[in-house]
């Protein structure tokens, strides 16, 4: 009857019984809840909020309900009392949004990403790049200094890359040339050969990188200090220049399982000319983990 209005199942048949029966009392409204009083006694409740049920007697105990012509009525009432507050409500939650977005905004400058991203310490570097990952879509590049892995860093580099990988992003890592002596790390250069990945190395490399679609760039804070954090740089001038160094010490790199041999290259082509204005890693002794691109396990101490 009255249920179109919000009552609800209980509430609209307690108003039908006592409409048919005016001044009986709550006992006797009881058998149409199978003797629940706690059903009772929420529909006693919910009619009496909706100022749809009255009482009277000495001790309040006979019932009466209002008028069904008025009921419709007064049900419509308490609806758009209830839809007012509600959309109060909304418009509070609305402007909380607003403001937290303006407070984000007025930190980070507004929707656009900001072209310089300093990350002190490896944590918030590797915070920032398991949200980098997984929006890969084409190319992930890396040098990877460091020499020999620890068990521990290949294991979350291969968790790191299986997803990309599977997907056909491009990865691309230099690693230096002893990882050629270290099995765990020539194991997993070729775990990753295997899945589609491409591995070339080097005597030395200038630093860590790391770029993603060609776009950010992400270099240590100090070069020999990863563990101090990173730069992440979205400048279209740097992030050129560090694709050009990539792609400089890769057209002279080894691919992973040519052997390296001094007659292979040139000298114009030799990874030192390249890097001759940058300072080198050349350890093979396995480190603690610093930070580490995708597709790239380097264990790094808090000198590299």
């Amino acid at each position: 009857m009255l249920t179109p209005f919000g009552l609800t199942e209980g509430a609209d048949r307690l108003y039908r019984f006592v409409l048919a029966r005016p001044g009986c009392d709550a006992a006797g409204a009881a058998g149409e809840f199978d003797g629940s009083a706690h059903a009772l006694g929420e529909a006693l409740q919910e009619l009496t909020r909706r100022e749809l049920l009255l009482s009277d007697g000495p001790d309040h105990t006979r019932l009466y309900v209002v008028n069904p012509k008025t009921a419709p009525d007064t049900l419509l009432a308490f609806q758009q009392a209830e839809t007012a507050e509600r959309n109060r409500t909304l418009a509070r939650s609305q402007a909380a949004a607003e403001m937290l977005l303006a407070q984000y905004a007025a930190r980070h400058g507004g929707d656009e990403e900001p072209e310089v991203e300093q990350l002190r310490g490896v944590e918030a570097v590797r915070a920032r790049m398991t949200d980098l990952v997984p929006t890969m879509r084409e190319e992930s590049l890396a040098f990877v200094p460091g020499g020999a892995q620890t068990p521990e860093v290949l294991a979350a580099s291969e968790a790191t890359s299986a997803e990309p990988l599977a997907r056909g992003v491009r990865m691309r890592s230099v690693y230096l040339d002893s990882i050629r002596n270290t099995p765990g790390t020539l194991e997993h250069a070729r775990w990753l050969t295997e899945r589609g990945a491409e591995v070339r190395t080097v005597p030395a490399l200038p630093m860590r990188l790391w770029i993603k679609d060609q776009e950010p760039a992400m270099v240590p804070i100090d070069p020999a200090h990863s563990a101090a954090g990173a730069v992440l740089l979205r400048q279209p001038g740097a992030v050129a220049a560090f694709l050009a160094l990539f792609e400089a010490v890769w057209a002279s790199a080894i691919p992973f399982g040519e052997a390296p041999g001094a007659a292979w290259r040139t000298p114009a082509r030799s990874p030192a000319s390249c890097c001759a204005s940058w300072p080198v890693v050349t350890r093979t002794r396995p480190r603690p983990a610093a930070w580490a691109s995708p597709c790239a396990a380097n264990g790094a101490s808090s000198r590299s």
